[in-house]
Formats: structure tokens, sequence, C-alpha cells
């Protein structure tokens, strides 16, 4: 059987410089890795030959139907804004329409250069595949809004960072890849009627619901405050999230210097250069709503009357922080067992987060742990705990069925970090078994199968990962 992709494309229509045509440069020795099955059904594509596969996810082949392209955007990076970014590493095959009717990306990553690449070489090696593969699909697997990995191809070359790596290439499925960052670049242009143009493309593809600019910025704004407190209620810490991180579809996307914590740490940063905590734990909400701001100010020019529009989105951006809050609320209410929070249940959310930091408490392990009656052995203060558990007991005697509410809410198993570290050099060695065993695990996080107990282990002193790389 040869393969075929039922592309669909309308971004590659779409006229006035949003893009530059542009073919992935061949892997010169592809080797299929990977590739998800249940996903390429999804999208009505018909699988051939690993040979085959290779060939089209590492670049050497382009599909039938296939309009290769570069995305063009801009973005704030911690704070400061770069006028041109795009898509420096990563082309756009094109779309398709999936088995639910929806509209979807399909993209190789690490394909070579693009006329936006700024001196790179548009190339990415095995170890940030790898990782984007397992922790977009645990991600899916945990029920976060992520864009998915299709394919990981091995190219058959050497590329170069600090050292020779072994090169290779992640094809990702995404709602779309437009980002904050693309309406920047036309706004910050003053290129009004491309802007027009991409307002009105990303209401139709995504917000059909929505009216003009501001619709798009409060559905926009509605997708993030559901985002980032899912992310908050498995311990995940994107790390970099710049404009042009931020998709404007609401999915997770770029899968680069995250991580998910063992020990709790409010402040916790894994970026390595994210030396000010910019990016932390607990400062992702608060840059949600930064990210939304500069969206707000990119839509701005669009309003019949910017002044008044100023004064409506400033209003929109104030009340996003409560929209986070009450989400964030109804998220960690659920991994208690409370189906409908209320006033006090902030407090005692809290007040058990306080024990865990002080405890240096395993996030995953102590919020499974409340499943079996057995979180206090996670906590270092126990009298406190009692009197915290006390508390808690109070609180869900009138639930209807906190235990269910709680299984559904608290994963057993998370991608970590020296899980993915140890995945990582067994792939740079040929050994491609834990790869293979971390998708399979973490495609079911929510069980306690006990031949996954190693995978559920907080990382020995030596093995703890302190910073985490964006891999370009």
């Amino acid at each position: 059987m040869t393969t075929q992709i039922p592309f669909d494309n309308s971004f590659a229509a779409l006229k006035g410089g949003f893009f530059s045509f542009q073919a992935p440069e061949p892997a010169p020795k592809p080797q299929l890795l990977a590739y998800n099955d249940a996903l390429g059904a999804e999208l009505g594509i018909s699988k051939g030959s690993d040979t085959e596969l290779a060939a089209i996810f590492g670049g050497a082949n382009v599909p039938d139907g296939a309009e290769p392209l570069a995305q063009l955007y801009a973005g704030h990076q911690f704070g400061n804004y770069n006028p041109q970014l795009g898509d420096g590493r990563a082309v756009l095959l094109g779309e398709v329409i999936d088995s639910n009717g929806k509209r979807r990306d399909i993209q190789l990553k690490g394909s070579g250069r693009t006329p936006y690449s700024r001196g790179g070489d548009g190339k990415a090696w095995l170890g940030p595949v790898l990782r984007e593969y397992v922790v977009s699909e645990a991600m899916h697997a945990l029920g976060i809004p992520t864009t998915r990995a299709l394919a990981a191809v091995a190219t058959g070359e050497q590329v170069y960072r600090e050292t020779a790596l072994p090169g290779a290439v992640v094809t990702r499925v995404a709602a779309s890849h437009i980002r904050v960052g693309t309406f920047q670049v036309f706004s910050a242009r003053g290129q009004l009627e491309q802007l027009q143009t991409l307002t009105d493309y990303t209401i139709a593809r995504h917000y059909p619901d929505a009216i003009g600019p501001e619709g798009l910025l409060q559905a926009v704004m509605d997708a993030q405050a559901r985002l980032i407190p899912a992310w908050m209620g498995v311990g995940f810490i994107h790390g970099v999230m710049n404009t042009d991180n931020c998709q404007i579809a609401g999915e997770t996307i770029d899968y680069g210097p995250c991580a998910f914590m063992d020990a709790f740490s409010a402040d916790r940063v894994f970026s390595s250069i994210d030396r000010g905590g910019r990016y932390s734990y607990a400062n992702q909400p608060d840059i949600a709503i930064w990210n939304m701001a500069q969206l707000a100010t990119s839509l701005v020019a669009l309003m019949p009357e910017p002044d008044v529009a100023v004064e409506r989105f400033t209003a929109m951006l104030h009340a996003m922080k409560d929209a986070l809050r009450a989400e964030w609320l109804k998220v960690f209410a659920a991994k208690l067992g409370i189906c409908e929070p209320q006033g006090d249940d902030g407090d005692l959310i809290a007040d058990l987060l306080a024990l865990m930091e002080a405890a240096g408490s395993d996030f995953t392990n102590t919020f499974h742990a409340l499943c079996n009656g057995s979180a206090i052995d996670e906590i270092s203060d126990r009298v406190a705990y009692v009197i915290w558990h006390d508390k808690w007991q109070r609180r869900i005697e009138n639930e209807t069925d906190p235990a269910a509410v709680m299984a559904k809410a608290n994963p057993a198993l998370i991608p970590r970090n020296h899980q993915i570290e140890k995945m990582i050099v067994a792939a740079q060695s040929g050994d491609f078994a834990p790869f293979h065993r971390l998708n399979i695990a973490l495609a079911d996080p929510f069980s306690n199968s006990p031949e996954f107990d190693d995978l559920r282990r907080p990382p020995n002193k030596e093995e703890i990962v302190p910073a985490t790389f964006c891999g370009t």
C-alpha cells in the first residue's frame, strides 16, 4: 500500500506574506523510529511501508497534495520583542480534515533551513525529538490540549551543537500553528490588511462563533484560562512561554525546556536560560495574561474606536485573572475529590501545597496517594497533615463519589525528567526500548499497573535533572 495523506490546505492559499513556500531538506538515510498508528488513522492517512513513512516524515519524499511552507511570526522572548522569528527549523506539509471533522496541521520539525532560520541549520537532534514525542503524547493521554506526535525519524546524519549528535525529525500535528506572534508581526509592521485577513481566517478556523477582533481575543483568553491550570494540575512547567510559543487554538506547543515537577516548589524553574524565574511554575497564570495583553495590543488597530477598545480589552484582561483562578480552583478541587469548589476550598488546597513544599513532597505521588490513604507518608510534618486530613474529610463527606473524582484527576504516571534523560542516553546508543516502553506506559497514566512501578519513582539525588534545554 502506498502512503496517502488527504491534504486539504487552506493556510497556503492566504495572500499577503504569511509564509514562504519551502520544501524540507531530505534526510540522507531516513529510518522510522516511531509512527503513531492511532493518530494516523484519525487523520485519514493510508499507511504504507516503514521505508515509505520514513521517507515522507524525514523530508526525503514530499507526498502528493502537500504544499510545504514555513510560517512567519514575531514574538516576545523573555519579555523582549523580536520583530521576525518564523519557522526556522520546521516546514508545514499541509492540512487534513480528521475523522472528527477538525482541520489539523501536519508539520515536520527539524527538517532543515528556511528563510527564517537566522543562521541556524534548521535541524534537530535525536534527544529533543524523542522528548517531544513522548511528552506531547503523554499530555494528550492526561487530557490536556496539546499538539500531537505522528512520527519520529532518524535522519542518518550528524548535527552539530556542542558536539556531533544524531539528527532526527519529529512530525507534529496541531489544530494550527498560528501563534500570538503571528498577529504581532503584522501589527508591528502596520500591515492592517494582512492583520484583518489573519483575524478572519483564525476566527473561521478556530472560533466560528466569535465576532470580530474582540470576540477572537475573548475566545483565545478563555482557551488559555483553561489550559494553564490544567498544566499546573499535573505539575507541568512549560519553560518558554514566549508569545511565539503561545498558540491561538489553546494547545500546548513547543516542548523544549519543559518538565514535570518531582518535589513540589511553587517557584520551580527548569529552563536553563530562565535565570530570573519569569516562567516558573507559579508565574504561569500571570504570563498567560501578559501574553494575552500582547495579542490585545495587536488587535486594537482593527477596532473602529481604538481608545474605547483599549479600555474594553483592559477590562477583559483584568477579568482573565479571575477566570484563571476559578479554573485553577476547579482543577485542584477535583484532585481532592470535590466536584463543585466553594469559597474555603482554596485555603484547603493551599494548606496541602504548603505542607508539600515544606517537605519537598513529590507532586504526582502525593496527590495520587490521597486516593489510597497513604499521603501522610509523603509529608514530613505528620501532625500538621493529620489536622489537614481531618478538615479535608469533613469537606468531602457530602460529595457524591470523591474517590472516582480523584481517580480521574490524579495520574499515577508522568514523564519524569530522569526517565526521559535515560531514554535519550539509551537511544543515542541505539537502544530504543526505553522510548517505546515510556510511550506504552504513559498512554494510560491513571493506571496502577505494577509493571510500571519503577516509572513512578522520583529520582534519586544523583538522577535529578536540574535544568532542561531548548534543543535548537
